[in-house]
């Protein structure tokens, strides 16, 4: 399978989504809360939108997965409220399975509380399943104007040249990522947390997308988030993979569909396995 065309597409949609974020970034917009209390805005729906609007047009038989309208292959012109596939209060639409071989996974903000503060380590997300695995990725972070992208076989890439991960070998001089020291604590993982942050050289708050970006290309050694969603990572199996990295679960289990994530390099990815499964 050629799957240029398919990486040259995600690339420019995940660049012209993330611009129209920024006509929103810093203008004191306001978020509506969703049921789990995560706030959503304007732009995380207008991007999104978009992006569904131009799949259906260049890719009208592939399935979506999004953050903000769910699981859908309807056209977006149906009308919202008359179709529940596409609320996003309708928590049933979301892990909705397709029959479909090709399916996008979208995330138009990853990082939408930073977004709402002016922090600009937010991403777009877009992910393309094939016969259930990533095979595209395009992650395109507006606010450094950075953009990571990979397609299996053809490379992983950080604007326009190659991204790899580091080869730093031990945690001792591992730069650490994570989202939300809470969280770990509230999903069982603090005591791994800290066996973690303790062996690391040094920890930082760098998170969501960008945590992972940092990692491939080789700014940071790990990132791990004990919750993850399919929309916050559609990207982020094929881009490792290709950028000579692990992404996965907290037990060794590669891709998108485990519900918590580990990314590193590959050298000290058994290293940080054993001290979090202590």
């Amino acid at each position: 399978m050629n799957l240029s065309p398919l990486l040259t597409f995600a690339t420019d949609l995940a660049y012209r989504a993330g611009r129209i974020t920024l006509g929103y970034f810093n203008t004191g917009i306001r978020p509506d809360y969703k049921p789990d209390d995560s706030p959503v805005t304007a732009a995380d729906r207008a991007a999104e939108e978009f992006i569904r609007l131009e799949i259906e047009k260049h890719y009208p038989t592939h399935a979506i997965l999004g953050e903000e309208f769910g699981a859908t292959a309807a056209p977006l012109s149906v009308e919202k409220s008359a179709h529940p596939l596409l609320s996003a209060d309708n928590p049933s639409a979301h892990p909705l399975p397709s029959v479909a071989s090709h399916r996008w996974i979208i995330d138009p903000i990853d990082g939408t509380k930073s977004f709402l503060r002016g922090v600009p380590l937010y991403g777009v997300l877009i992910g393309l399943e094939i016969d259930g695995q990533i095979k595209v990725g395009a992650a395109y972070y507006p606010g450094t104007d950075e953009m990571l992208c990979a397609a299996e076989g053809l490379g992983a890439w950080w604007n326009g040249r190659r991204a790899h991960v580091s080869e730093v070998a031990s945690l001792d001089r591992a730069f650490v990522c994570y989202t939300n020291e809470r969280n770990m604590v509230r999903q069982n993982r603090g005591d791994a947390w800290k066996r973690l942050n303790e062996a690391a050289y040094a920890s930082r708050g760098w998170s969501d997308a960008y945590g992972y970006l940092c990692v491939a290309t080789g700014r940071a050694e790990a990132m791990l988030d004990p919750i993850m969603n399919i929309w916050d990572c559609g990207p982020f199996p094929v881009i490792f993979k290709e950028a000579g990295g692990y992404f996965g679960s907290w037990d060794g289990r590669e891709g998108h569909t485990h519900d918590e994530a580990l990314a590193c390099n590959a050298v000290i990815k058994d290293e940080i396995l054993r001290l979090i499964n202590a």
